[in-house]
């Protein structure tokens, strides 16, 4: 189910063009964050937990989620060129479950390895914060790739879509509606950090049995629909 040729030439596309200069721009201004607070004021654990919760979870990790995952598809449905892979011996469900794992592996790579740089820089690991939220990135890696491909295989707006669920959704009404938490994939992320950071520097407000099951549902979920919606897609590149 994984296909090497579409694995290159999806990897191409995502990491040759303009928005590789934003996959690594957030990293780096992580990373140059981390560094002026570190300098600022010192070994901090809340302030470690503070920066990793509210900047690199709560917005670069589903950030680079919209790009990597609305970019592993959208761009060849919009420009026609999906027509040449469709046209190829490669079974559908494989066409998806490759750009899947593209878009999963661009998204770790970009949100959870600077996400545990930025925690050692913070605080050394103290309370196991900078594990405890690389795991949660490297889960919300995940439901956010999935969550975005299948936007990427339904509608040419996607990236607009996903940045309103990842900055208003997830950010704003997350922040404000109890219930809409419930709803979040940062929140899901959360509760599994919540079991490894040390007591009181992670609140999840989903408990972990529901978060985990929210997650297989999301990412199984898009995941099979979006393939069911290539399979609908003609090879004249339309519905």
């Amino acid at each position: 189910m994984y296909n090497p040729t579409v694995a290159r030439l999806t990897y191409r596309a995502l990491l040759g063009r303009r928005r590789a200069l934003i996959l690594f721009a957030l990293p780096a201004l992580l990373i140059v964050i981390s560094v002026a607070v570190r300098a600022f004021t010192g070994v901090d654990d809340k302030v470690a937990a503070d920066l990793l919760g509210g900047f690199a979870l709560a917005t670069m990790v589903p950030l680079i989620g919209v790009i990597a995952g609305t970019g592993a598809i959208g761009p060849e449905i919009d420009d026609g060129s999906i027509v040449y892979l469709l046209s190829k011996p490669v079974k559908r469900p494989t066409i998806i479950l490759t750009k899947l794992i593209v878009a999963i592996s661009v998204t770790m790579a970009f949100s959870a390895i600077p996400t545990l740089i930025a925690g050692f820089i913070l605080n050394g690991n103290g309370q196991q914060i900078a594990v405890a939220y690389t795991v949660a990135a490297l889960v919300a890696s995940i439901a956010y790739s999935a969550l975005f491909l299948l936007l990427g295989t339904v509608s040419r707006h996607a990236v607009v879509f996903g940045l309103v669920y990842a900055l208003i959704w997830e950010s704003l009404f997350g922040s404000l509606v109890s219930g809409a938490k419930t709803l979040s994939v940062q929140q899901w992320s959360l509760s599994l950090a919540e079991k490894v950071a040390g007591p009181g520097y992670v609140d999840a407000t989903v408990g972990l049995p529901t978060a985990v099951i929210l997650l297989l549902v999301v990412t199984v979920g898009a995941t099979a629909y979006a393939g069911q919606k290539l399979r609908r897609l003609t090879l004249a590149g339309e519905e």
